[in-house]
């Protein structure tokens, strides 16, 4: 019996024109103030990989520098300040833990139009020197040159034994559930 050769296409993230965002969401006596933070990553990279028989048996590997995460809220430069030190000395502890890294270990794909899929991948996050199972919903259009990915996820710190934070005194708190949200462009590999 013959074995069929299925050919893999391999696409490089564009951090330039991609995008990966944080929400996170205030509790606390100043919540009422819109103390949302938005957080940003400025420096990522990636490979989606598609098989020639579609994404099915696709996979996603996203590598995200923790120091790279910057506030994107429009606030005063001085919380800006604050805010990134807390992140990343208290919160992510970026200098002990590096990389944030999402790998794919199944995806499951519903065709929804010509090249256009919705995709539930199941995967790895390490997060915190933590490595927990995420699932995640993207929308994808599919094209011979790239790929284009969208969506946003939650996740919860304490699953990667992320210690609650706090500001202003205990005046304002960042609540356990955090909102992440990307529109990735991937450009095929020669």
């Amino acid at each position: 019996m013959a074995s069929i050769q299925v050919e893999v296409a391999r696409y490089a993230l564009d951090p330039v024109v991609s995008r990966l965002q944080v929400r996170a969401f205030s509790t606390g006596m100043l919540a009422g103030f819109g103390h949302n933070p938005d957080l940003s990553a400025r420096d990522f990279s990636g490979e989606i990989r598609v098989p020639s028989d579609g994404p099915a048996q696709g996979s996603l590997e996203l590598r995200v520098k923790a120091q790279a995460l910057v506030v994107s809220s429009d606030i005063k430069e001085k919380d800006r300040r604050e805010i990134e030190r807390i992140m990343h000395s208290e919160v992510l502890e970026s200098a002990a833990f590096p990389e944030i890294l999402f790998r794919s270990t199944a995806v499951a794909a519903e065709k929804t139009g010509e090249g256009q899929y919705r995709l539930t991948l199941d995967g790895d996050l390490l997060l915190h020197g933590v490595t927990a199972s995420q699932q995640i919903v993207a929308y994808v259009s599919l094209s011979e040159e790239q790929v284009k990915a969208w969506g946003d996820f939650s996740i919860l710190q304490s699953k990667f034994e992320i210690r609650p934070v706090s500001f202003a005194g205990g005046a304002l708190k960042l609540k356990d559930e955090l909102k992440l949200s990307f529109d990735l462009v991937a450009r095929r590999e020669k």
